[in-house]
């Protein structure tokens, strides 16, 4: 058993994880049990909190990908998450041109489609969000430069 303090955007997060067979993982996040799933089965030597694209399972709750938030990285300016919810829509591709307050993904909280918007004139460098993913409060979604 592994256990980790990480502060994300600001937030405090303390992860346990638990058990590790191959590609899946029994991890608790803030004390919320998940399991995940790895895209590659995990080697012995490799550290067990750091998956690629992991896929979380709370008791009784259907399989649903989560996006970890993770610092934007390199240059340009990261459209955030405003809350916790999962992706509904990316309306805009890597090397489009988009004006501030222009819509650029549609997120799902609490049962309401919220319009996620560019925070600035530029142009879209990264995408760091897929339909369907779960996200956290802050995670980056969509990167300008």
């Amino acid at each position: 058993m592994k256990e980790y303090k990480l502060k994300i955007n600001g937030n405090d997060y303390a992860v346990t994880v638990n058990e590790v067979d191959g590609s899946m993982a029994e991890v608790e996040v803030n004390g919320t049990p998940f399991k995940v799933e790895f895209e590659k089965p995990i080697k012995k030597a490799a550290p067990a909190a750091k998956p690629m694209a992991p896929k979380a399972t709370p008791a009784g709750a259907p399989e649903v990908k989560v996006s970890k938030p993770a610092a934007a990285g390199g240059a340009g300016q990261a459209v955030t998450s405003p809350l916790p919810g999962v992706i509904l829509e990316v309306s805009v591709k890597v090397g489009d041109a988009v004006k501030r307050g222009q819509k650029v993904i549609v997120l799902e909280a609490m049962k309401m489609e919220n319009v996620i918007e560019s925070t600035a004139d530029g142009t879209v460098t990264a995408i760091k969000v897929d339909k369907g993913d779960s996200v956290l409060e802050g995670a980056p979604l969509v990167i300008i430069g």
